[in-house]
């Protein structure tokens, strides 16, 4: 592939303007009415589910949240370009991807209540487990990939990070490797503004993070990640090249974390209300639906449908995360590994003389 072939445009890939209206593009195609809708179903539903999950901490339900209001259209597209076969390596801002790819809501917020590492099992739903360090996921994935590869799998890996795991060591590894061996995997960063409080211009001086991909040997490019048709055709052009045997790609998206980094971060530190308001009127969620409507696609019936459906995804996220957790403290050291080792099985013992001391102290001063 020529070099010029692997840099990104000047300005990102859009397809659909925060008016609703149609951007013609000469590389990428508008989805198709039907696509788009069921893109639009998942904003809802993901919309419902970051809204929910913010009054659950409040509720004292779940311990964290980090929140991806605004960015759904990167979390609906990364599920929607993915084959049968593929793998999502997601974030700990991925729940809402993690969920439309199968995964029941109740499970996939089992981490950020602090009960489990990982509620539900990867295997079955092609899911890795949410990662909360910075970047660790991608050199996962690429493993992965590799091990694909070297199976003659038709399976694509799709690995989830935020711009501020690009200053990350780990992320230099993963690109590196990919690229030298050629796997299949399609690196997607959403580039929200903020690594925490440090936003992009202390983080790097390339024009754009997409940029980095040709220092690796591969193709990246940029796209609007507040407009779910151009991302939905950006990804599903990269997963595609990746499948015919084209290697590994980088997506970066524009996009914007509309709330604060999680419930323990106070974001008015260091940006300013203006800046976030500014953000408001490129909502996926209303782009979409603005665009949907005026195209005769989008029905008050079907608008009625969508939000009763992403209510039901919501009561249930209710009843599940209200409901307290018979925690067995045994488990801490039962799942380290398949065989329990001597120093696992020492510290166990300590932790249930800890118990047992507590519970009799506890009896005798009813």
């Amino acid at each position: 592939m020529p070099h010029t072939d692997m840099l990104p445009r000047d300005t990102a890939v859009r397809l659909i303007d925060q008016d609703g209206a149609p951007v013609a593009d000469e590389s990428y195609a508008l989805p198709e009415s039907d696509v788009l809708l069921q893109a639009y179903r998942g904003l809802v539903e993901g919309r419902r589910i970051n809204d929910q999950a913010g009054a659950l901490v409040r509720q004292g339900r779940l311990a964290v949240y980090p929140s991806s209001h605004g960015q759904e259209a990167c979390q609906v597209a990364a599920s929607m370009v993915l084959g049968e076969h593929d793998w999502l390596f997601p974030t700990y801002r991925d729940s809402v991807a993690v969920i439309a790819r199968g995964v029941d809501p109740a499970d996939a917020l089992v981490l950020l209540k602090g009960d489990w590492h990982s509620g539900y099992d990867s295997r079955v739903h092609r899911v890795a487990p949410q990662a909360t360090p910075l970047a660790t996921q991608l050199l996962h994935a690429v493993g992965f990939a590799q091990a694909a590869k070297h199976r003659g799998e038709d399976t694509v890996v799709l690995a989830l990070c935020g711009d501020g795991a690009t200053s990350e060591g780990d992320f230099h590894e993963a690109l590196n490797f990919a690229a030298v061996f050629h796997v299949p995997v399609v690196f997607f960063v959403q580039n929200n503004g903020f690594a925490i409080s440090v936003p992009l211009s202390r983080q790097t001086a390339a024009p754009s993070l997409a940029h980095k991909a040709i220092g690796y040997g591969m193709p990246g490019q940029r796209v609007d990640g507040n407009d779910v048709a151009a991302v939905l055709a950006v990804l599903g052009e990269a997963v595609s090249l990746a499948r015919a045997g084209g290697g590994p790609s980088l997506v970066e998206a524009h996009t914007y974390r509309m709330q604060a980094h999680t419930n323990a971060d106070d974001d008015t530190r260091y940006r300013e209300r203006a800046e976030v308001q500014e953000w408001v009127a490129r909502d996926p969620l209303l782009r979409l639906r603005t665009h949907l409507t005026a195209t005769g696609a989008l029905d008050a019936a079907t608008e009625e449908r969508f939000a009763d459906g992403a209510e039901q995804i919501a009561a249930a996220m209710r009843t599940a995360l209200n409901t307290d957790a018979d925690l067995d403290p045994e488990d801490l050291f039962r799942f380290v590994t398949e065989t329990r080792s001597p120093q696992l099985e020492e510290q166990w013992q300590l932790l249930r003389g800890e118990i047992e001391r507590s519970e009799l102290a506890a009896g005798g001063h009813r």
